[in-house]
């Protein structure tokens, strides 16, 4: 298993970069490979998919992107070839944030991705990308500027936002942060 290969582009395409390392061209599948340009070297995080007739390698530009690659492709019914456009064509953060906020619509708008799977996406991965703090920090995100669209000072807000359970959904966290601001 590789973990990384450093080494200088030397051909891009549409869906790969070859990469020299020490005389020896790797051709790497990558999100956007034209992000990289010839003749500069590159640091590039593998993931190394190994099947009967197949081995391939896929790049990364940094961990975390390949980390997310990971997950996708452990979800039931998606496979490199369907988790690759996704990475191409979405943010990290937008990939997230849709899976988080069970967004099926902004799922769906990946190549091959239907309703199907992209509900088994958010089933197998909601909760499993993002760490407890950054989605009790998100969630109150939310709330905080839905209470102040309701003409409530943050002073109050802050006050309050202490009280209220971060695994709640929105609208049930804005019920009880409404009850506590009209006591």
């Amino acid at each position: 298993m590789y973990a990384y290969i450093k080494g200088i582009v030397t051909d891009i395409d549409s869906g790969y970069i070859v990469i020299d390392n020490n005389g020896i061209g790797y051709l790497v599948y990558t999100a956007n490979p034209y992000s990289f340009e010839i003749g500069t070297e590159y640091k590039i995080y593998l993931y190394e998919y190994v099947r009967e007739d197949e081995i391939s390698l896929y790049g990364f530009k940094s961990l975390e992107e390949k980390n997310l690659f990971l997950k996708l492709t452990s979800v039931k019914g998606l496979g490199c070839k369907m988790a690759l456009p996704m990475m191409a064509l979405g943010s990290a953060e937008g990939i997230i944030d849709a899976i988080e906020r069970e967004n099926i619509l902004y799922l769906k708008k990946f190549p091959k991705i239907g309703d199907k799977v992209a509900r088994q996406i958010i089933l197998d991965l909601k909760g499993k990308l993002v760490s407890k703090d950054e989605v009790t920090s998100n969630n109150f995100e939310e709330l905080t500027e839905a209470l102040k669209s309701l003409g409530y000072k943050s002073a109050d807000i802050n006050k309050i936002v202490k009280m209220i359970n971060p695994n709640d959904d929105i609208e049930v966290q804005i019920k009880e942060a409404l009850k506590l601001l009209l006591k």
